[in-house]
C-alpha cells in the first residue's frame, strides 16, 4: 500500500494510484439542449404574429358552350402563334384584332387560354393587349386544351 498526502497536507492509504478528476460531458450536452431549448421557446414568445384579414375572392366556373359566339377565344401556343376562334394566326396580329373585336362588339369578352407548351411570357403578353384594348370581360382557362382547339 501507498501513502501519498495531497496539496491540503491530509494523508491517506490508496490501494492503487490516485485518480484523476474527470469532466463528463453527457449531462453537460443536456444542460445545453435544455438551456437551448427555453431560449428558443422566450424568443418565441416575444414576438408577436400580426396579420390583417383578407378577403379573397371565390372563383366560378365559366362553362364555355356553342350560345358563346361573341366570346372570343384567343389560345397561345408553344410554337410562338396563337389561335383566333381556332383560326391560326401570329402573335403580331392579336393586337389589331382585339380592337376591331373591340369596336365591333357592345360586350367584348374573351377566354384565353394555351396550349401545355406555351411561353409564359407570351401568355402575359396576350393578357396584357387583351387589357390595352379596353376589354374588361376577361377569363383565363386552366383546363387542359389541345392546340388549335
Amino acid at each position: 500500500m501507498k501513502r501519498f498526502s495531497d496539496p491540503f497536507g491530509v494523508t491517506a492509504t490508496s490501494p492503487s494510484a490516485p485518480k484523476k478528476a474527470r469532466i463528463e460531458i453527457i449531462p453537460l450536452i443536456d444542460v445545453i439542449f435544455f438551456l437551448l431549448a427555453t431560449f428558443v421557446l422566450f424568443t418565441l414568445s416575444l414576438s408577436k404574429i400580426q396579420s390583417l384579414p383578407v378577403d379573397l375572392p371565390v372563383a366560378s366556373a365559366v362553362v364555355v358552350s356553342a350560345a358563346d359566339d361573341d366570346m372570343v377565344i384567343l389560345q397561345i401556343s408553344g410554337a410562338g402563334s396563337a389561335y383566333w376562334n381556332k383560326e391560326l394566326i401570329s402573335l403580331a396580329d392579336i393586337t389589331p384584332r382585339l380592337q376591331h373585336y373591340r369596336a365591333s362588339s357592345p360586350l367584348p369578352r374573351v377566354l384565353i387560354s394555351s396550349d401545355d407548351h406555351a411561353r409564359f411570357g407570351d401568355a402575359v403578353r396576350a393578357f396584357d393587349e387583351v387589357r390595352k384594348a379596353g376589354i374588361t370581360q376577361v377569363s383565363i382557362e386552366t383546363a387542359y386544351r389541345a392546340t388549335g382547339r
